[in-house]
């Protein structure tokens, strides 16, 4: 049974690629480190905001598959975008690759513009928690 419940009034706008409230009952936190698109060797890879929006969002699933659980599991992830502009011009491709990777189950989500990241090549980064079984 996934202990996470996924809300979304009907008072409120309806959601596109997230919910607007998550319940989670028992089970384990996982608390995601933020992810950008860094390869297997530090270096950040690609060169548009899909390209690393897609890494960083395989990274994501892959520090959360190593700790047991699946993308259902995610209850709450937040991205940090260098460019709100260019973020919300490739909203629905972003949302294509969501879709592919992680489902349609979406989590609680905010999107926060930002200066920016550590690696200063990085236009995203996704951090998140997680409730498993």
């Amino acid at each position: 049974m996934n202990p996470i419940t996924r809300i979304n009034p009907a008072e409120l706008a309806p959601p596109t690629g997230f919910s607007h409230a998550v319940t989670a009952v028992g089970g384990r936190l996982v608390f995601l480190a933020g992810q950008t698109a860094l390869d297997g060797d530090g270096k950040v890879v690609g060169d548009t905001l899909p390209e690393q929006f897609e890494t960083a969002l395989v990274n994501l699933l892959t520090a959360l598959r190593a700790a047991g659980g699946a993308p259902t599991a995610l209850a709450r992830v937040t991205v940090y975008a260098t460019d709100m502009a260019d973020y919300r011009a490739h909203a629905s491709e972003l949302g294509t690759i969501w879709r592919r990777l992680a489902g349609r189950e979406y989590p609680a989500m905010a999107v926060i513009g930002t200066v920016r990241l550590w690696d200063e090549q990085a236009k995203v980064e996704l951090d998140g928690i997680a409730v498993l079984d």
